[in-house]
């Protein structure tokens, strides 16, 4: 029987962005990632821009995705989250290509990415909608 950290792992290979979520000063924000999952890790490439990574590397964060408004009619909506210890990384080729080209511009500034990475130690799964199994194989092009 798989694990929550193991289906949170497949249905983020199904999407290709989410959130994460840290808190600055006991007040909490969430900011927009790409990610990939290798290796039971989530990599996360965000905007340095906003330096958000410094305030998420070095801590416990959230990281959630879900299909819940891009799924279609008839198909189970899911939401995951991970929570866990987030560090600065510097990924692999493979792992660069993975993540595919990014945007040209966040916010009207030039994109410049850095790269985290959380070790999950807790998983949740959500899903609604049809009573199907989530866990069914689906293509994760964001897993390997």
């Amino acid at each position: 029987m798989p694990t929550d950290q193991h289906i949170a792992a497949g249905l983020l290979g199904r999407v290709a962005y989410g959130r994460v979520a840290a808190s600055v000063r006991a007040l909490p924000f969430l900011a927009p990632a790409r990610h990939i999952v290798a290796d039971g890790r989530v990599l996360l490439r965000m905007h340095k821009g906003h330096g958000h990574h410094l305030v998420c590397a070095g801590t416990v964060v959230a990281y959630g995705a879900d299909n819940m408004n891009s799924a279609p009619d008839g198909v189970e909506r899911w939401s995951v989250q991970v929570v866990g210890v987030c560090e600065a990384v510097e990924p692999t080729d493979a792992q660069l290509e993975r993540f595919g080209p990014g945007p040209l511009r966040v916010d009207g500034a030039p994109f410049e990415a850095v790269y985290l990475e959380i070790a999950p130690r807790l998983a949740t799964v959500h899903s609604m909608g049809i009573a199907v199994d989530i866990t069914a194989e689906h293509p994760n092009e964001h897993i390997k």
